[in-house]
């Protein structure tokens, strides 16, 4: 659970921006996402590959 304190003279706008930032970090917009839809078990593995090439070809680039 994110949780964010407000005082008494702090903006909303202030408090939206730290609660996006957090659950973003936490990742949970992505997997909301994710769960948004079923997906089948064939489709997450073709996901899960793609996935790892990704990984690899971006650590190739870097030299790693």
């Amino acid at each position: 659970m994110i949780e964010i304190q407000i005082g008494e003279g702090d903006r909303i706008e202030w408090a939206l921006k730290q609660f996006r930032r957090k659950m973003l970090r936490s990742g949970l917009f992505k997997d909301m996402k994710k769960k948004r839809f079923y997906e089948k078990p064939s489709e997450a593995k073709k996901r899960k590959a793609a996935d790892a090439r990704r990984r690899t070809a971006r650590a190739k680039r870097r030299g790693r």
